[in-house]
C-alpha cells in the first residue's frame, strides 16, 4: 500500500493540463460561471474610470478648509451641484465648493470631499464646521486598477466576483478551458437503477449518480456509462470504448481481490500501466490508477462501497481534476484547515483513516463535530449533511476530544 501523500504525488504527476491553445471555448458571459478562465484579462478603462466622491457631501479644496474648527468655520459657495452620472462643467476656484454624491465625478480644482454630516447649508453657501483629512473620501481614478496591466489571471475559477468585475469590464466573450469529460461507470451484477424494484441482494447504485454531482460540480461535464455486470468481455469493450471520448474514466468496485474483480487485468491488456494498485487510507484502500497507452485518459479504480468511492473521489480524483481543468497550481491540492475536535477521534493506526462530521464555527474559532453512529465505509446514511472529512494519521489510534485535528474540507 502507497502512503496517502505518494499517492497523491504520483496521480498529480500523471495528469496534463488542457492545452490553452487547443482545449478552449469562448462562452458569454452569463454561461461562464465555474468555468476556469484560459486566458489573461485586461481592460483599457482604469478603475475607477474619473475621480468620484465617497460620500454624499461636498467637494472641496483642502487648502481652504484645513484649518476649520466648530468654533471657527468656513463659509463656502456651493456653485454647482453633482450627482451620480453628472459631468461637472465648472472648476472649483478658492472659496467655493460643489454638492455632491456618492459616486459622482469629482470637479476641476478640489481634491476632498467633506461629509455632510459636519456641514451646515445656508442657501447657495455652506458652513464647513470639521476640518477633513487631505483627499479624504475621494476614490482616484486608477486607484483600483490601471489600464493594461493584468487583471484577472488563466486558471481561476470563475465566480459571482469574477462575473461582476468582467461585466464592468463590458467583456462580454470570455475564453475559457473545455470541460474535461469524465466519464463514470458502476461495476456488480449486484446493482440496480434507483428507478428499479429491488430484489433480495441487490443494492441501488448510488456511486453513479454522487460522482455524476460531484463532477459536475467541478465544472466538467459528467459523462454516464450506467452500470456494467461483472462479465469480463462486457467490461472490457465498455473500458476499450470509453477511454476514446473521456479525460478521465471513473469506475466503481471490481478493483479488490475477488473473483470478479477484473478491472485492472482488462486495463492491462488495453496496454495501460497502472501506478497505484492501494492506498494506506481508511476508508478507500483498494485504488487503481492507471494511463492508457496512446490516450491522454486517467483511469481511476475506486472502490465500489459508497463512503469510500467518496472519500477517494475528495482526496485523490479532485485534485487531479482541478490540474487537467487548467486550475492554478496553488488551488490543486485539497484544502485542509486545523481545528478543534470535539469527540475522540479513533482509528486502528495501521492506515491514514478519515472520518467524517461537520466544521462548525463555535466560540473559539471552527470546531469539528463527529457524524453519530457507524462509521464504516457501507454506511452512506451519516455520511448526509458532512462538510469535513477529520484525519487520524497513520501509527496513531486516538485524537481527544479538545485537541488539534486536520480536516479535509468537502463540499
Amino acid at each position: 500500500m502507497l502512503p496517502v501523500n505518494q499517492a497523491e504525488s504520483i496521480i498529480l504527476n500523471l495528469v496534463q493540463p488542457l492545452d490553452s491553445d487547443r482545449d478552449v471555448e469562448i462562452v458569454d458571459l452569463l454561461t461562464a460561471s465555474g468555468r476556469t478562465l484560459a486566458t489573461p484579462i485586461t481592460s483599457k478603462l482604469d478603475f475607477p474610470h474619473w475621480d468620484n466622491s465617497a460620500m454624499d457631501g461636498y467637494a472641496v479644496r483642502f487648502a481652504d478648509v484645513k484649518d476649520c474648527s466648530p468654533e471657527n468655520p468656513i463659509s463656502l459657495k456651493i456653485v454647482e451641484e453633482i450627482p451620480a452620472g453628472y459631468e461637472p462643467h465648472l472648476k472649483i476656484e478658492p472659496g467655493q465648493t460643489a454638492r455632491i454624491f456618492t459616486g459622482a465625478c469629482m470637479p476641476l480644482g478640489a481634491d476632498t470631499v467633506v461629509m455632510q454630516e459636519v456641514t451646515q447649508r445656508k442657501g447657495e453657501t455652506v458652513l464647513i464646521l470639521e476640518a477633513p483629512k487631505f483627499r479624504e473620501f475621494v476614490r482616484y481614478r486608477g486607484s483600483f486598477y490601471q489600464a493594461d496591466t493584468t487583471l484577472l489571471k488563466p486558471g481561476i475559477s470563475l465566480g459571482v466576483a469574477e462575473i461582476a468585475v468582467l461585466a464592468a469590464l463590458q467583456c462580454l466573450e470570455i475564453t475559457v478551458y473545455r470541460r474535461p469529460r469524465v466519464g463514470i461507470l458502476s461495476t456488480g451484477n449486484e446493482l440496480v437503477e434507483p428507478h428499479q424494484p429491488l430484489k433480495p441482494g441487490q443494492l441501488v447504485d448510488s456511486n453513479q449518480y454522487a460522482l455524476a454531482v460531484a463532477v459536475a460540480q467541478m465544472g466538467a461535464e459528467a459523462i454516464g456509462i450506467g452500470i456494467v455486470p461483472d462479465e469480463r468481455k462486457i467490461l472490457q469493450e465498455t473500458i476499450a470504448k470509453a477511454i476514446g471520448c473521456t479525460d478521465f474514466l471513473l469506475s466503481t468496485g471490481g478493483v479488490s481481490v475477488g473473483d470478479y474483480d477484473y478491472v485492472e487485468e482488462i486495463l492491462t491488456e488495453l496496454g495501460a500501466e497502472i501506478h497505484i494498485h492501494s492506498v494506506a487510507i481508511k476508508p478507500g484502500k483498494p485504488l487503481t490508477v492507471a494511463k492508457l497507452a496512446d490516450s491522454d485518459c486517467v483511469y481511476f479504480g475506486l472502490p465500489g462501497n459508497p463512503v469510500s468511492a467518496l472519500v477517494s473521489f475528495w482526496r485523490f480524483v479532485q485534485p487531479a481534476l482541478k490540474k487537467l481543468a487548467g486550475v492554478e497550481k496553488e488551488a490543486w491540492k485539497p484544502e485542509f484547515v486545523t481545528v478543534r475536535t470535539l469527540q475522540d477521534l479513533h482509528s486502528n493506526g495501521k492506515r491514514e483513516t478519515y472520518l467524517w462530521g461537520k466544521l462548525n464555527l463555535g466560540s473559539d474559532g471552527y470546531e469539528f463535530q463527529l457524524a453519530r453512529g457507524s462509521h464504516s465505509s457501507g454506511n452512506l446514511i451519516n455520511l448526509a449533511g458532512s462538510t469535513g472529512l477529520a484525519v487520524v494519521p497513520i501509527n496513531e489510534t486516538l485524537i481527544s476530544a479538545g485537541e488539534l485535528v486536520q480536516v479535509l474540507k468537502i463540499s
